[in-house]
C-alpha cells in the first residue's frame, strides 16, 4: 500500500465504486427527495389494471438489470484503466528512484529520459543536471588526487635521491648541493602552502584582513617587482590609471598576490616586443582591474578550464603559475571570490588575453 501507483489505483477504484453504487442506493433509500410529479397517461387505457402492473414491474426489473450490468462493466473497466493510468503516471518517478539509487552507488553517469508532463520533465532535467555536476566533481576529485600526488612526488623523490646519494658518497656535501636541496624543499613548501590556501579559500575559511585601499597604489606596488623582468624580456609593462581614485575594501596582501600571479602569467606568455597593460576603472558599485597582453592567447576549448586546479592544457599554451603546478589562476580566482568578486577572461589563440578582476565597492 505504500507504493504510489497502488494508492492511486485504490483512489480511482473507490471513486468508480461510489459512482456505481450511488444510483442504486439512492433508489433503495431515497436519499434525494423527488418533487411530486403527475405521471403521464397510460397509452393503453383499455388494459386491465393487473396487466398494467405486470408490465410496469417487468420493465422496471429489465431496466435496473441492464443498468446494473452496465454500471458493473463500467466500474470494472474504470478500475483497470485506473491501474494502468496510475502505473503510467508513476513510471517516471520509478525511473527516477532507480537513478537515485544508482547515483548513491557512485554511478554518476546515470541519466533519466526527459519526457512526460512539464513537471516531470523539469524534475528529470534537474536530476540530470545534478548528476552531470556530480560526475564532473568526481572527475575533478580524481584528477586532483592524481595531480597532487604527482606534484608532491617529484620534489620529494629528488630530495630523497640526492640525500641518499650524499649518504653513499656519490654527491659531495657542498654549498652547491645544499642549494639544490634547498630549492627543492622550497618548491615543495610553496606547493603545500598553495594547496592549503586554495582549500581554505574554496571552503570560505580564508582569513581576510580587509581595509579600505586605494586601488592604484596597490597595483603600483604589485607591478614594481616585475619591471626588471619585463625589461629583460623586452616586454612593455604599462599601467593606465583610473580617471578618478577608486577605493575598495580588500585584504591588501591577498589581492597583491592575485595581481602578481596574473601579471607573472601574462609576462611569461608574451613574447619579446609585446606589451602587458594594466587598466583600472570603477563606478559606484564595482572596480575593475584589467590585465591584457599581446601574447599567444588561449584556445577556445581551454577557456572553460584554465581556472581549474593543476590545469595546464597544451604545453605551448600553458597558463600555469611560476612553479609549474598549475595553481596560480585557481588561487587567484578563489581569493577574488572570497572578496565577493569574480574573474573573467577573454582570449583567442594568437590574439592575446584579457583577464578582468571585478571587485565590489563598499557604499
Amino acid at each position: 500500500m505504500n507504493r504510489l501507483w497502488i494508492r492511486l489505483s485504490v483512489v480511482i477504484g473507490l471513486v468508480v465504486l461510489v459512482v456505481v453504487l450511488f444510483p442504486i442506493v439512492e433508489r433503495q433509500v431515497g436519499l434525494i427527495p423527488q418533487p411530486p410529479q403527475q405521471p403521464p397517461p397510460f397509452p393503453y387505457p383499455n388494459l386491465p389494471p393487473e396487466s398494467v402492473q405486470g408490465l410496469q414491474s417487468y420493465f422496471e426489473g429489465f431496466f435496473w438489470q441492464r443498468t446494473l450490468t452496465t454500471l458493473l462493466a463500467g466500474a470494472l473497466i474504470g478500475v483497470i484503466a485506473g491501474v494502468i493510468s496510475s502505473r503510467w503516471l508513476t513510471a517516471p518517478l520509478s525511473r527516477l528512484e532507480k537513478a537515485v539509487q544508482a547515483i548513491s552507488r557512485h554511478q554518476f553517469n546515470t541519466r533519466v529520459p526527459e519526457n512526460g508532463s512539464v513537471e516531470v520533465k523539469s524534475l528529470a532535467h534537474s536530476f540530470n543536471q545534478m548528476a552531470s555536476d556530480l560526475e564532473s566533481a568526481e572527475a575533478l576529485r580524481r584528477n586532483l588526487l592524481a595531480d597532487v600526488s604527482h606534484e608532491l612526488r617529484h620534489p620529494a623523490h629528488l630530495l630523497q635521491g640526492n640525500l641518499q646519494a650524499i649518504q653513499d658518497g656519490v654527491y659531495p656535501l657542498n654549498m652547491e648541493e645544499i642549494g639544490r636541496l634547498s630549492e627543492q624543499a622550497h618548491h615543495l613548501t610553496n606547493l603545500i602552502n598553495d594547496l592549503y590556501l586554495l582549500a581554505q579559500a574554496e571552503a570560505q575559511q580564508l582569513p581576510l584582513n580587509c581595509q579600505i585601499t586605494d586601488l592604484e597604489a596597490l597595483v603600483q606596488s604589485a607591478v614594481e617587482p616585475f619591471q626588471t623582468s619585463a625589461t629583460n624580456r623586452q616586454v612593455r609593462l604599462n599601467i593606465d590609471p583610473p580617471a578618478q581614485p577608486v577605493s575598495v575594501e580588500i585584504d591588501v596582501m591577498r589581492m597583491r598576490q592575485v595581481i602578481q600571479n596574473m601579471l607573472d602569467n601574462a609576462l611569461r606568455h608574451t613574447p619579446g616586443g609585446g606589451a602587458v597593460r594594466l587598466s583600472l576603472d570603477g563606478n559606484t558599485r564595482q572596480a575593475h582591474i584589467v590585465i591584457s597582453d599581446t601574447g599567444e592567447g588561449i584556445p577556445p576549448e581551454q577557456l572553460d578550464y584554465i581556472f581549474d586546479r593543476f590545469y595546464r592544457g597544451d604545453s605551448s599554451h600553458s597558463r600555469a603559475d611560476s612553479n609549474g603546478a598549475g595553481l596560480g589562476l585557481a588561487i587567484a580566482q578563489a581569493i577574488v571570490q572570497a572578496h565577493g568578486g569574480q574573474v573573467t577572461v577573454q582570449s583567442a589563440a594568437g590574439q592575446g588575453s584579457v583577464f578582468t578582476i571585478i571587485l565590489p565597492i563598499p557604499p
